[in-house]
């Protein structure tokens, strides 16, 4: 019975979802040596990083196009066909915001205000880190269905929907922190120039609203 479920399952829009999580956290991962590279001021690496996160984001559009033509009404699956587009729809934009972010970075040829690259790679990584913990969430998905939404399989999705929750409180605290900063030297940038680093710091704590949005819509799939 359990091989018979794994073929529904490993052919059922939930396997192609993976793929595109997994393809998502990819994207949003680019970030972290993306921001290396911005405070090392190496424009090459820069440019070239965020074309792989470019490539990243349509690969990712390839897949939920594919997902979205071939989705059928009705599924042998305890899921209901919104739900899959809205958890869908959900991982879409966080590739979105970290192509979103290389795009501004590069396009405006931004530089990080001196002596916060330390602060704004710890943000970065602990957003991704959210990005990261969603594709395992995601990933986990299969076992979850195929134990009925009992036993282990239960405990294990909740566990780490609980990490999730926590990486993403922890992105929050350190997202002040930089505010913080970044308030305190404002007079003595350019206004534009600030005004642009508050919305790089708006994507980089949405990477990790999204990502908690992944394990709350998951949460609600297994109340249901």
């Amino acid at each position: 019975m359990g091989s018979y479920l794994s073929k529904i399952f490993s052919a059922s829009p939930l396997h192609e979802l993976q793929q595109h999580m997994a393809k998502v956290a990819a994207c949003s991962g680019e970030l972290v040596p993306l921001f290396e590279a911005l405070d090392k001021q190496d424009n090459a690496l820069v440019g070239e990083i965020q074309k792989r996160i470019h490539k990243l984001e349509n690969e990712a559009d390839d897949i939920k196009r594919q997902i979205r033509l071939h989705l059928p009404r009705s599924l042998f699956l305890p899921v209901d066909r919104a739900d899959l587009l809205e958890l869908l729809a959900i991982q879409d934009h966080i590739a979105n915001t970290a192509q979103d972010i290389a795009g501004v970075l590069v396009g405006r040829k931004m530089r990080l205000p001196e002596k916060t690259g330390t602060a704004f790679l710890e943000f970065v990584s602990s957003a991704v880190a959210a990005a990261a913990q969603a594709e395992q969430t995601v990933a986990e998905v299969n076992e979850l269905f195929e134990s009925g939404f009992r036993g282990a399989e239960v405990d294990i999705m909740e566990s780490m929907i609980t990490k999730l929750d926590d990486i993403e409180r922890e992105t929050d605290k350190i997202e002040v922190t930089i505010r913080g900063r970044l308030f305190a030297m404002e007079n003595n940038l350019p206004p534009v120039e600030v005004m642009f680093l508050y919305k790089i710091i708006d994507w980089i704590g949405d990477l990790a609203d999204d990502s908690q949005r992944v394990g709350s819509r998951l949460q609600l799939l297994m109340e249901r």
